[in-house]
């Protein structure tokens, strides 16, 4: 398949749209600005594709002139701040989305970057601004990296609009819109889209938020606002009851429409099956690909949206909780494709999504014949009674790929949430068929703690939920003669996670016998409730005080904690437990974590070393 234009030389006459993003370009259904550009030439648009302009100078900027419509502009799949800096703010040692895994190709806060300088060169051009970075930026939001409240990414970058979501439709609808010859100023109705205005009076009864001089200070009442904010945010992601949401800025008022409905499985499937070259550009072949295509190129998208509800993830603000399923004939075309690949192997990586058990609507209230407002989570800390389970379809789907011709195994490396398995009247089979086919060694879930306070605060079900699954797919495995692992992954530092939270996880992983390889501290980003936490030091929930490990002091003994065994944490351990009154687990106790330190001899001392016989 032929690559969408990315010079000039490639494409006749003028663009309608020229795609700025902050990725090497990949033509992959699992990269935005791919799809964003595929969808806009399946309805006769002309796309050019300007990956990881020179943002030192406007030059890359001006190379195909002006485009008939717009700049779409993108930071990249992923916020680029997280994408340059670890959650102790370290430089990364390399970035997956660049050629060779190179730094440097792409500005911090890309986006607003990409958009200052297109003003620089275009004064009046169209600018729609869309994927993660400012789909989760789109109001005032805490920003980690500042440790302030920033505002809208919409009034920084100077762009005229804001697609959040995944945006097929809003860009669709936002090219007829411009096609047609109306003002960009004036496209102010399209679900799924922020826009600015001086004038609220044409809105049809919105939300007022709290302003920004009211949550933009580092004060107690400015934080109290902020919660408040941020959960009338939360309670309106949901399509079908959300309702258009207002924050003034003193000049200006930054209006967030209504969240655009999901796809529907037709609407799925046509996305997924657009021309895409599923590869990197050749044009990065001498720099040795792009790596993020690695784990995606024979991976299947199956589903979107996720109704896990956990506090720490973002899913919910972006993708939304209202579920998106691919038909199997569409997901079974995608695999046969793979086998005609001559670098297929027989390994489908990956089929799922963000969760990879749920396919369906949690319950009924989804249908738009009877739309409810819902502020319960669907999982924890119990399952809601009105959730509906259901493995058959995910089964039935993974059953037909792994009987196609050439096809080996099946992996599924998506999330699984246990707790939806555990609770299914028919999940044990479920369990048996994941085991059995389609799990290469070890399967990765996700308890992330151990406290029952601190699980609470993150949105997860209590961790007997993961003690009686472990124990389920050790017997399964057992019956079925495989040494395959669960790799539990865990959080330190999360908002209400004290010492001793943290010590009671170290004490459970010393009972099992475990120490994981590499340590999950908490991130706070934009878009999540626990990020809002970290921030308020409240519970926007219920408005009470959180405790917030944020010192050095706290986040490294939290995370020496969970790898106690290491022989440099010896001492943040050690103080750790000295502070937190728990001598008990320094000792030679079976129970205990570390052994007492070893008294060195006095200069003058006149024993003598032993020898050891030979």
């Amino acid at each position: 398949m032929l690559f969408l234009p990315t010079t000039p030389e490639e494409i006749t006459g003028q663009p309608d749209f020229v795609l700025v993003t902050g990725d090497a370009y990949v033509d992959h259904p699992s990269f935005g600005a791919a799809i964003i550009a595929r969808v806009l030439q399946s309805r006769g648009f002309s796309v050019a594709i300007l990956p990881q302009p020179d943002w030192k100078t406007a030059t890359d900027f001006a190379k195909f002139g002006r485009p008939r419509l717009a700049f779409l502009v993108t930071g990249g799949n992923i916020d680029s701040m997280v994408n340059h800096y670890s959650v102790s703010l370290h430089k990364r040692k390399s970035d997956a989305y660049s050629p060779g895994g190179q730094l440097g190709k792409r500005p911090n806060r890309a986006a607003i970057v990409y958009c200052n300088k297109i003003r620089e060169v275009y004064k009046d051009i169209p600018i729609v601004i869309g994927g993660l970075e400012a789909s989760l930026r789109r109001l005032a939001h805490y920003d980690y990296w500042d440790n302030a409240v920033r505002r809208s990414i919409l009034l920084d970058s100077a762009a005229d609009l804001l697609v959040y979501g995944m945006g097929e439709q809003q860009i669709v609808e936002i090219a007829e819109a411009l096609a047609s010859g109306l003002e960009v100023q004036h496209i102010t109705f399209i679900p799924g889209t922020v826009f600015k205005t001086k004038d609220i009076s044409f809105l049809d009864e919105p939300l007022i938020l709290p302003s920004f001089r009211n949550i933009k200070d580092n004060t107690a009442t400015a934080k109290k606002e902020y919660a408040k904010s941020f959960m009338l945010q939360y309670h309106n992601t949901d399509y079908l009851t959300a309702k258009i949401l207002v924050e003034d800025y003193s000049t200006v008022h930054v209006v967030q429409n209504v969240p655009a409905a999901p796809l529907t499985t037709a609407e799925m499937d046509r996305t997924y099956t657009l021309p895409y070259a599923r590869d990197y550009h050749p044009m990065y072949k001498s720099d040795g690909g792009v790596p993020a295509i690695e784990e995606v190129k024979f991976s299947i998208t199956g589903q979107r949206g996720c109704f896990g509800g956990c506090s720490f993830c973002a899913l919910g603000f972006h993708q939304g909780r209202a579920m998106q399923a691919r038909s199997h004939k569409s997901i079974i075309a995608e695999a046969v494709n793979f086998t005609h690949d001559p670098a297929f192997k027989g390994y489908i990586h990956d089929v799922g999504g963000p969760t990879a058990n749920f396919r369906r609507p949690p319950c009924d209230r989804w249908s738009k014949e009877s739309p409810v407002p819902c502020k319960r989570q669907c999982l924890a800390p119990k399952p809601c009674p009105n959730l509906k389970f259901d493995h058959a379809d995910y089964l039935k789907l993974l059953k037909s790929l792994r009987e196609l011709p050439k096809v080996k195994k099946v992996f599924v490396r998506s999330g699984i949430r246990y707790d939806y398995m555990s609770h299914d009247p028919r999940g044990d089979a479920f369990l048996q068929e994941l085991c059995k086919h389609h799990i290469s060694g070890r399967l990765k879930v996700a308890p992330e703690h151990v406290s029952g306070k601190v699980l609470e605060n993150m949105g997860k079900p209590g961790f007997d939920e993961y003690k009686k699954f472990s124990a389920k797919y050790e017997a399964v495995n057992k019956k079925l003669k495989k040494d395959q692992h669960l790799v539990p992954y865990l959080m330190s530092s999360h908002p209400g996670c004290n010492l001793d939270d943290a010590i009671e996880l170290a004490e459970y992983l010393q009972s099992v016998g475990h120490q994981p390889e590499q340590v999950q501290d908490f991130y706070p980003t934009p878009g999540t409730l626990s990020t809002c936490m970290y921030y308020t030091g409240l519970d926007p929930r219920t408005m009470k005080k959180v405790f917030v490990p944020k010192t050095q002091r706290d986040k490294a003994a939290q995370r020496a904690l969970m790898q106690y065994r290491l022989p440099n944490n010896y001492e943040i351990v050690k103080n750790a437990l000295v502070r937190a009154g728990r001598k008990d687990l320094i000792g030679h106790d079976p129970k205990a974590l570390i052994r007492p330190a070893k008294q060195p001899v006095a200069k003058n001392s006149t024993m003598k070393p032993s020898r050891k016989r030979r």
